[in-house]
């Protein structure tokens, strides 16, 4: 039995648009396995997805990259999300390796800089998609799919919404754990070309191994496609579900009549020393190590904030985004972040200028050249 799309009384009903991309199309099977090509695997799932949301949650607009076997480049599956102003960007695709006829499992990525060398090569074998277009050179300002130098820009990209991205890959992954029984092989991240280009919280997900044979037999099944789907289609369910109530949460009045909403960037342990340092900034960009991302804001004994420095937070997205090792000197935030890479795995340097967040990448370049010029 499918369980029903949930809404909170509080917030008034809107739609939610959901983005379902499959993967590959047309002239580009995508992986192909003794028996099925990965571009049919992908449409079935993802049209079984649409159809479960479109049956049982009447206030989702769902809306596809492709309903059939077409090719469509990465940049216009990104642009019908970002066309659409879409709240979430899943794109459904079938993993492979070529040396291994054994190997089986889901797992569920977002996007970042790969940290290893098998994550690499998923993503260079989804991105090579682009050779199929006529001057990709141009229309990805020169990335070559097979290149691990192309690969780089990933290092500096920050996914405002990576903190969103994550907790559906979590949630997906464990759907396909104990609903549908499938070996789990984790959430990772890696440099996707398609989730580079939306403008919404994205994953991407690999529904098990083409290259498999036994697994290959089962992504073809009823039964497979049935099971992937309810997995997506929970882990959906349950995502929405928590952003409606944070969303209601964000939305509740102040209990004080002269409480006033959290700034954009709030200092933990002394406010007023942070809004002073970064007024006193002027136009000099500040770089900082994101930690992670709660809800609502936490106490300042919180074990979480323990042993940390100069913690601050900003609010983006409904979240507030957790912040320490502020400085102006982006080695030295380098520096807090191989300190802190055991105890935060998923942290990432972020930069503002005037108390607003910027581009990092354009901040680094600054950096360097200025520099440079010292």
């Amino acid at each position: 039995m499918l369980l029903a799309c949930a809404f909170p009384l509080q917030v008034e009903a809107k739609d939610f648009v959901l983005v379902i991309d499959a993967g590959h199309g047309g002239n580009d099977p995508g992986a192909v396995g003794k028996i099925s090509k990965e571009k049919d695997i992908n449409l079935k799932v993802a049209l079984k997805v649409g159809k479960m949301i479109e049956d049982n949650c009447k206030d989702v607009k769902v809306i596809y990259t492709r309903k059939r076997d077409v090719f469509v480049t990465l940049n216009r599956r990104a642009q019908i999300a970002n066309e659409a102003k879409a709240d979430l960007f899943i794109s459904i695709h079938t993993n492979a390796v070529a040396k291994n006829k054994t190997v089986k499992g889901t797992s569920t990525w977002t996007l970042g800089l790969a940290k290893s060398d098998d994550n690499l090569e998923v993503a260079k074998r989804e991105n090579a998609v682009i050779l199929y277009e006529d001057d990709y050179q141009t229309h990805y300002e020169g990335f070559n799919p097979n290149s691990a130098e192309s690969y780089i820009i990933f290092e500096f990209m920050q996914d405002q919404y990576m903190s969103q991205s994550v907790r559906l890959a979590s949630l997906v992954q464990n759907e396909f754990k104990q609903t549908g029984h499938r070996i789990d092989r984790g959430v990772h991240q890696a440099g996707f070309l398609v989730l580079k280009a939306s403008a919404m919280p994205s994953i991407l997900v690999e529904l098990g191994f083409i290259s498999t044979p036994e697994e290959e037999r089962y992504l073809n099944t009823e039964n497979g496609v049935n099971t992937l789907s309810k997995s997506i289609y929970q882990a959906f369910l349950t995502y929405k579900n928590e952003q409606s109530v944070a969303l209601a949460n964000e939305a509740e009045p102040a209990t004080k009549p002269n409480n006033k909403p959290a700034s954009k960037q709030t200092t933990t342990t002394a406010p007023k020393k942070e809004k002073a340092k970064v007024a006193n900034n002027n136009n000099e960009t500040v770089f900082k190590l994101q930690l992670f991302s709660t809800s609502k804001p936490l106490d300042k004994n919180d074990k979480r904030l323990k042993g940390l420095k100069n913690v601050s937070y900003y609010q983006e997205g409904g979240l507030y985004k957790y912040t320490c090792g502020d400085s102006g000197n982006y080695d030295e935030v380098v520096r807090t972040k191989q300190q802190l890479a055991s105890q935060y795995k998923g942290s990432f340097i972020v930069a503002f200028k005037n108390g607003k967040k910027i581009d990092v990448k354009e901040a680094v370049n600054e950096f360097n050249k200025n520099k440079k010029k010292r």
